[in-house]
């Protein structure tokens, strides 16, 4: 497969440490992958640690003074192949099905014809939620694509549904993408 560029967006999950292994599974596939981070992803990871395993700056400021003119949420669109999101909050699927752009990674996928695919991780609640499942259903109809969540430990020690899907289940879902296309 052809390399292709991935703008990955990091929204605020527990869950956001495993970007990590992404960005190292993404590359050993060898893509090219730009970091988006919410402001509370920041939280949980820091952008440095993304910078350094992919090798891109990472964006996650969408008002920061370039060091060159460029509008970042046009260019980084433009640019991608592929937006994955993972981990996705739930916050950040709501935002995505209303139209809601109040962030660097909600703009670049609204101004992008790139594919979109999803790694939801939150609360089994929260999952389940009857809005959260009709906000999931509403991005499905739009052709957004989804991987996961599994069932596995949550933050809470609760088991259910809600853990990121595994890794490989998300490379699998990268290269399944690709290949519809």
């Amino acid at each position: 497969m052809a390399k292709k560029v991935i703008i990955l967006g990091v929204s605020g999950s527990i869950a956001a440490y495993k970007a990590a292994d992404i960005i190292s599974a993404l590359n050993k596939s060898g893509h090219e992958i730009f970091v988006i981070m919410t402001k509370e992803a920041c939280d949980f990871i820091t952008p440095l640690t993304l910078q350094t395993l992919s090798s891109n700056k990472v964006y996650n400021d969408m008002f920061a003074i370039p060091e060159e003119w460029d509008t970042k949420h046009i260019s980084l669109a433009k640019r991608a192949d592929l937006i994955l999101i993972a981990p996705a909050t739930a916050n950040i699927i709501g935002k995505l099905a209303c139209g809601i752009c109040d962030d660097l990674l909600t703009c670049a996928v609204t101004a992008s014809r790139a594919p979109v695919l999803i790694a939801p991780a939150m609360n089994d609640i929260m999952y389940k939620n009857k809005i959260v499942q009709e906000n999931i259903a509403r991005l499905k109809g739009a052709g957004y694509k989804f991987v996961g969540p599994k069932i596995g430990r949550l933050a809470c020690g609760d088991t259910a549904i809600g853990c990121l899907a595994e890794i490989e289940s998300i490379i699998e879902a990268v290269a399944k993408v690709f290949a519809a296309r």
